[in-house]
């Protein structure tokens, strides 16, 4: 594998685990799942159903590959009332 540089962007409750809106992620994650998982357990996510994935501007699948320089966002289920 090769390591590469993502940018990954957060909303709702992943932006609060995180303490952030986005960040650079130096990572050897070759798919979308991968880069998920590796920062679930950087970041302590909770468990969540149905998140959504968006790649370059354009929702993805979850196998979907990464290549340096990707922009990654990740869009938990919204809860409203």
């Amino acid at each position: 594998m090769s390591r590469k540089t993502i940018t990954v962007e957060y909303f709702a409750i992943l932006r609060e685990h995180v303490g952030a809106a986005s960040e650079a992620v130096a990572t050897e994650a070759s798919t979308a799942r991968e880069l998920y998982d590796e920062l679930a357990a950087k970041h302590a996510f909770p468990e969540l159903q149905s998140v959504k994935v968006a790649i370059n501007d354009e929702f993805a699948d979850w196998q979907a590959a990464l290549a340096s320089d990707d922009r990654v966002v990740f869009i938990p289920p919204v809860a409203g009332g």
